[in-house]
């Protein structure tokens, strides 16, 4: 696994810097990189990604299909130029967020059938295929802590307007420049916060938010810690939030290769996974301190 990273971060700093370059990024005809010999998995920098990764490729295992695993890979801004480039050959994204990132002038029907069309066409021109989506989904969800929501009477998003200069916001680094988190709090409720504090991790998150050291903190909205913490959501009650159903995006290439066994794998994965088996697996590596592995392997039984 060292040497995959290794070698992968090698191929990031060959292939990122012709993405903010005048010289067009390379398209699905002329690869970047010689043909794997395995299914090259990444996730994101984040937990709950890193589970999902371990879920759908165990998917390719149990289908006889070479596999490696590479976690942590980093925020969407290097990891979906890596699957475009063929660096990787499997992500598993969330529909709302891969459709806005993807084709950010897209208008997002809401309709997670439309919204996979248009990420599907969007993507088709740079050698990804988005399979299946899950029934599973996770979106971003914005949290207090319980004595904060009582004291306030605060119960939605709409109602932190008159507060938020006087607020702290805690959130990932990444929060301020995406449509569903800083962004689209100020320009769909008009939330100003009085300070914007960058958070490491979602528990890191929750620590800030018990402790006082901010007052409002971004969790998805399928993490384990909301039934465990004395902490709430916040209602979406201007729909903020698109539908994120889990989808695996994977490198055309890639089932050209390995066949449809592949492409069946994964999407046997998306017809079981449920927003239930989300919640279960977070709660297993969050608050059970189990491995994204080890999720993954009680998950499929």
């Amino acid at each position: 696994m060292r040497s995959l990273r290794a070698g992968l971060l090698g191929l990031l700093l060959v292939v990122l810097p012709a993405c903010g370059s005048g010289t067009p990024a390379p398209t699905a005809s002329t690869p970047t990189t010689a043909p794997s010999t395995t299914i090259r998995f990444a996730s994101y920098d984040f937990p709950e990604n890193q589970i999902l990764v371990e879920v759908y490729a165990e998917a390719a295992r149990r289908a006889e299909l070479p596999v490696t695993v590479q976690h942590g890979v980093g925020t969407r801004e290097v990891v979906a130029p890596a699957l475009q480039q063929g660096v990787v050959d499997v992500v598993v994204d969330y529909l709302g967020t891969a459709l806005a990132f993807t084709r950010p002038t897209a208008d997002l029907s809401r309709d997670p059938a439309e919204m996979h069309a248009v990420l599907s066409r969007s993507l088709g021109g740079r050698g990804v295929l988005a399979l299946d989506v899950a029934r599973a989904q996770d979106q971003n969800g914005f949290s207090v802590t319980t004595s904060f929501g009582a004291e306030n009477g605060v119960g939605t998003l709409s109602d932190l307007v008159e507060l938020a200069p006087e607020l702290t916001f805690g959130g990932p680094p990444e929060c301020p420049d995406r449509p569903f988190c800083l962004q689209g709090l100020e320009e769909v409720y008009g939330l100003d916060f009085g300070e914007v504090v960058p958070m490491s991790s979602r528990a890191a998150t929750v620590e800030a938010l018990l402790s006082g050291q901010i007052d409002v903190g971004l969790l998805e909205t399928t993490d384990a810690r909301l039934a465990v913490a004395p902490i709430m959501l916040l209602l979406d009650d201007r729909g903020l939030q698109p539908p994120e159903n889990v989808v695996p995006l994977v490198r055309t290439d890639a089932i050209d290769r390995w066949g449809e066994e592949l492409r069946t794998a994964l999407n046997d994965v998306s017809a079981r996974l449920t927003t239930n088996d989300l919640v279960q697996l977070n709660r297993m590596v969050e608050i059970d301190g189990r491995t994204p592995e080890e999720a993954a392997e009680r998950w499929w039984g």
